[in-house]
């Protein structure tokens, strides 16, 4: 089982030792989206949301999230983040709206952190549901994915192709 890293001798789950890295500066960018009806986009927009700035608890909500992702993904190794944002993005979409939801986290170590921005990312977007599922519970939350990867001396940067479907 040697050939499979998560895995030790005896084919049970492990954490990967990283203690030989080197510390490099990584970052990582992810993006996930919710469509939302014309009415719930408004009332975000507006102010007008019974629970608040709906946009300002989920920012917030990512970045919690990234920083306890190791505590919900088994394997991950708990990570000093150096830095993490979140910004949005509206789209107008046949009578509704996509909220585009960009995380990006950057830090300085022995591992990567597109755990911690896919985190973030789908994080934002599930407190974007709970806080306007009293409007719509029929709201969409799309794909989430790696948008952007850079640092470390094992696997090389990755940068999301345009045409790449999502």
């Amino acid at each position: 089982m040697s050939e499979f890293t998560h895995f030790n001798e005896q084919g049970r789950a492990k954490m990967v030792d990283i203690a030989h890295k080197p510390e490099t500066t990584r970052t990582a960018i992810a993006e996930s989206s919710i469509l939302v009806k014309e009415e719930i986009y408004e009332k975000i927009t507006s102010g007008e949301m019974e629970k608040g700035d709906v946009l300002a608890v989920a920012q917030v909500a990512g970045i919690m999230a990234a920083k306890k992702t190791s505590d919900i993904i088994p394997m991950c190794h708990p990570i000093s983040l150096k830095g993490i944002d979140i910004h949005f993005f509206w789209e107008a979409e046949q009578e509704q709206r996509r909220l585009r939801i960009q995380a990006s986290v950057k830090t300085k170590g022995s591992t990567g952190v597109e755990m911690e921005a896919l985190t973030a990312a789908s994080v934002t977007a599930l407190t974007i549901y709970d806080m306007c599922k009293s409007i719509d519970k029929g709201m969409v939350i799309g794909e989430t994915y790696l948008v952007k990867k850079t640092g470390g001396v094992s696997s090389p940067d990755f940068q999301k192709q345009v045409n790449e479907n999502v």
